[in-house]
């Protein structure tokens, strides 16, 4: 696919992992509409990529688990680039929260919300944003459209307290093949990135003695991730063609016990 001709459409793109994509994608010719709750977003954080890349890039917000709000931000992403033929979904939260604690059981609604948003709002966005990209004119390849899912290496060495971040990121690495598989016959490829530990403003808000505590878990390099490698990598799916139903680790080969 060339960089040019993509109109994505990077959820959870106001902050982090999506924010560093999203301009990523710009900075390369990529058209971009970034879905996050407006509310999320840090004042003025759009203005100067606005400037830069006018015209191809909107804000709308959206919140991925409710399927009119979805539904209204592809409309709105389809008026200004008339089609969508990338979706990058990097919209989540993440808890800790042990299952019995002194404070008592694992509240069931915290559970909830978490597979609601990363699971649940995965599934939503890719089953609405699908259905449009089948509409797309094939490639010469066949090609039609790619979807890029965020997973975390949570899924295979969830940690102490991480019971429904876990649970939520595994199924979304558990989906990529069958989804792969549903829509191969669309043209349209389904893969995963399953990021470890990256100075997003979650791990940013740590100490910096916490901070090194964790990089030197990383086998190598013995640092937290960047968020632009994140964003180099998804581009770098968007261009592999030949790259169809996989959950791809960058995180340094760390393995938590």
């Amino acid at each position: 696919m060339e960089l040019d001709q993509v109109k994505a459409i990077i959820t959870g793109g106001a902050s982090g992992l999506g924010y560093a994509t999203a301009q990523k994608f710009l900075e390369n010719g990529a058209s971009v509409a970034i879905f996050d709750l407006k509310k999320s977003a840090p004042e003025g954080i759009f203005s100067e990529l606005e400037s830069k890349f006018e015209g191809r890039l909107i804000f709308v917000d959206v919140d991925v688990t409710d399927t009119y709000s979805v539904e209204k931000g592809l409309k709105l992403a389809i008026e200004r680039f008339e089609t969508i033929n990338v979706l990058v979904n990097c919209a989540g939260i993440a808890i800790a929260r042990k299952t019995t604690s002194k404070d008592g059981a694992h509240p069931l609604e915290l559970y909830k919300k978490v597979i609601d948003v990363n699971l649940v709002g995965t599934f939503n966005m890719v089953r609405l944003t699908a259905i449009i990209m089948e509409r797309n004119s094939k490639s010469t390849t066949g090609e039609r459209g790619c979807i890029i899912n965020t997973a975390s290496v949570a899924a295979f060495d969830g940690q102490k307290g991480q019971a429904a971040y876990a649970a939520s990121k595994g199924g979304v690495a558990a989906s990529t093949l069958p989804l792969a598989r549903d829509m191969a016959s669309s043209g349209i490829r389904v893969n995963a990135i399953a990021p470890g530990l990256f100075l997003t403003p979650m791990l940013a808000g740590l100490p910096k003695e916490a901070q090194s505590e964790l990089a030197n878990q990383v086998v190598f390099p013995k640092r937290l991730g960047q968020p632009y490698e994140f964003a180099q990598l998804a581009l770098f799916i968007v261009q592999s063609e030949y790259m169809n139903g996989e959950t791809v680790r960058i995180d340094g080969a760390i393995r938590l016990p």
